[in-house]
């Protein structure tokens, strides 16, 4: 049973608008069975159609956890007693509520160390995700992680194609955090921190898009994304960086941007997970929505 108070923001407003946005992955069918099971009240009284609610009206939406979660796949890669290395769809955040973290740590749940993350992906972002199953491991990955001694590549299908086959770039990103979004100079400014990015060009196709591997040196956030749109090369299905008419036009509801391949580059003792140096991790490339 959720209870929920209305704020003044949804004064006079439907009851699906505001128990849609309040209450997360509500779809439109469960909602109007709820409404005709009349398992929705409002201050106390039962309904059973889309009403205009008011502020401070309090209500009741009697729905079954479970009928709420989102259906999450667990595609491990590679496991061994120390990581977890699992496939990321798109539309799923690493950590949070019903997130890629929830469904390891049901799985894990008796396994004494709860698995947790390394690094992150944005929630568009496919690919690969590395996890430590012990505290150790993840001290040990954490710090190799800010060495640079784990190297990650990306996919990318970006608009246009690049002047020069593969290039190293250094410019300065700037997050907004209110706007959730980041700006990136090619000169240094206040509040702007340096980030480096390399491309390789692995693919040109007729449609005038392109398909790079992508590096990072430095992991801000949204840096591949807002640096190759600054370069003149958005990836395509991104909403914020990209050309929306493009997207359009090529059916793209999310951001062609996949980590793909991830190598171990230890430069020095790694104790328990010496044995990963040299490993390399790739998904194929059939596996990147093009």
């Amino acid at each position: 049973m959720k209870k929920l108070i209305v704020p003044q923001k949804y004064n006079n407003k439907k009851l699906n608008k505001f128990l849609k946005e309040n209450i997360p992955n509500l779809s439109d069918n469960l909602f109007y069975k709820t409404l005709r099971k009349k398992d929705i009240k409002i201050n106390g009284k039962r309904v059973s159609e889309n009403v205009t609610i008011f502020e401070k009206d309090e209500i009741l939406v009697y729905i079954a956890d479970n009928l709420l979660e989102t259906k999450i796949p667990l595609t491990i890669v590679y496991e061994d007693k120390n990581i977890l290395l699992v496939q990321k769809s798109v539309d799923i955040e690493v950590t949070g509520e019903q997130s890629l973290l929830t469904v390891i740590h049901k799985k894990f749940t008796n396994c004494g160390f709860l698995p947790m993350p390394c690094h992150r992906l944005d929630r568009n972002t496919s690919g690969l995700i590395l996890f430590a199953k012990n505290q150790l491991a993840l001290d040990i990955l954490l710090t190799k992680f800010k060495n640079h001694e784990i190297e990650k590549h990306y996919l990318a299908l970006v608009y246009g194609i690049p002047s020069t086959p593969s290039k190293t770039m250094e410019a300065y990103l700037f997050k907004d955090r209110q706007k959730s979004l980041v700006y990136i100079s090619d000169i240094p400014k206040k509040g702007y921190r340096k980030i480096i990015t390399s491309y390789t060009l692995l693919e040109k196709y007729p449609n005038h898009t392109s398909l790079l591997d992508i590096e990072i040196e430095t992991g801000k956030t949204h840096q591949i994304r807002a640096h190759l749109a600054h370069i003149g090369l958005p990836i395509v299905g991104d909403g914020k960086y990209g050309i929306n008419r493009i997207n359009k036009q090529m059916n793209a509801k999310f951001q062609k941007l996949m980590s793909y391949r991830l190598k171990f580059k230890f430069k020095s003792d790694a104790g328990i997970l010496n044995y990963l140096n040299g490993k390399e991790f790739q998904l194929k490339k059939d596996s990147f929505p093009l």
